[in-house]
């Protein structure tokens, strides 16, 4: 699982899944391993926290791996800088890429992205936040990646979140909270956290059935999802909130022969943009989220799944800086 972003610092709770990454900033020079922002961190403990035992955080898919990349040490990139990351995990062979990032598109980014589609790499890309996002943004609006919205604590259209026909699918999106640096927790929200944990879930769906294509992974995904709103997809919910039980386990067809994403023309904003909000301390971890949306109202057997439901208000929180 390749996470381009600010870096990622190796948290007790997660850096024994952590592998050496690459810098690709301008001026960097180390392995990825470090984020003196938050953001990156963040993204990855909600995709790969292993936890310590009885405590500490537990992400979605506590035995992927995270090739940590640098693309920016703050929360905003250009577009190129996002393509490197994108080459560099291809070059990898991550079979997944995590964006939790918004904004314009270059021709080079436009070729990282349908290089890597090509290549039977899934990506997941943040659709954006309100009030500075109002479309969704790039590469989630690329065809074929999948564009993620958020949902609130009651499982409705999270308000941050912006809306759009590329919506593909939504995930928990407030109050959630993940790993942070110096070993630390902090709380966000935003359409960053939801993108997170719908890579998270991509994670096992590509465990589980190995010999799936990426087409027919992210036709489970949305095949499986609770619809919300009018029925069926939507420019809010797009195929509904994730449920990561019934895309493990649902029988679902093959694809049809057509696309399982939106799509639309690429906009040219020149930057991209982390899609989350931090805020103080509260909040649960990413599959306390799911069971309270529904998205694993039907979960028997997976206590490792549950175990992140458990609260971290007795931990010191550090605050991601606003847009983390």
């Amino acid at each position: 699982m390749a996470v381009p972003d600010t870096g990622v610092d190796p948290h007790p709770d997660l850096r024994n899944n952590l592998l050496p990454g690459r810098d690709i900033a301008a001026g960097g020079s180390s392995d990825g391993r470090r984020d003196r922002n938050s953001h990156g961190t963040a993204m990855a403990g909600l995709i790969a926290a292993h936890g310590r035992g009885s405590s500490g955080a537990l992400g979605m898919a506590p035995a992927a791996k995270i090739l940590p990349i640098i693309s920016s040490p703050k929360e905003q990139s250009t577009a190129d800088y996002l393509a490197a990351g994108v080459e560099h995990a291809l070059q990898s062979g991550a079979d997944v890429i995590s964006i939790s990032s918004v904004g314009g598109s270059s021709a080079r980014l436009q070729e990282a992205i349908d290089a890597a589609l090509q290549a039977n790499v899934i990506i997941v890309a943040a659709a954006g936040n309100q009030p500075d996002d109002s479309v969704v943004g790039y590469p989630a609006r690329h065809p074929g990646v999948i564009a993620v919205g958020g949902v609130d604590r009651d499982g409705n259209h999270a308000a941050i979140s912006v809306t759009g026909r590329e919506i593909d699918v939504v995930a928990p999106a407030t109050d959630i909270y993940s790993t942070s640096y110096d070993a630390k927790y902090a709380r966000g929200s935003g359409t960053s956290s939801a993108t997170a944990i719908v890579a998270g879930a991509v994670a096992l769906i590509r465990s589980r059935y190995p010999e799936l294509p990426a087409t027919e992974v992210v036709h489970r995904l949305t095949a499986t999802a609770i619809d919300k709103g009018p029925p069926g997809r939507d420019d809010q919910y797009g195929y509904g909130v994730i449920d990561l039980v019934a895309a493990l386990t649902a029988d679902v067809p093959p694809l049809a022969a057509q696309s399982p994403t939106a799509s639309a023309p690429a906009d040219a904003t020149p930057t991209t943009t982390a899609a989350g909000s931090g805020s103080g301390s509260g909040g649960d971890g990413p599959v306390g989220w799911l069971l309270a949306t529904g998205g694993l109202a039907a979960l028997g057997g997976g206590a490792a799944w549950a175990l992140a439901v458990r609260r971290r208000r007795r931990t010191g929180a550090a605050s991601p800086p606003a847009g983390g």
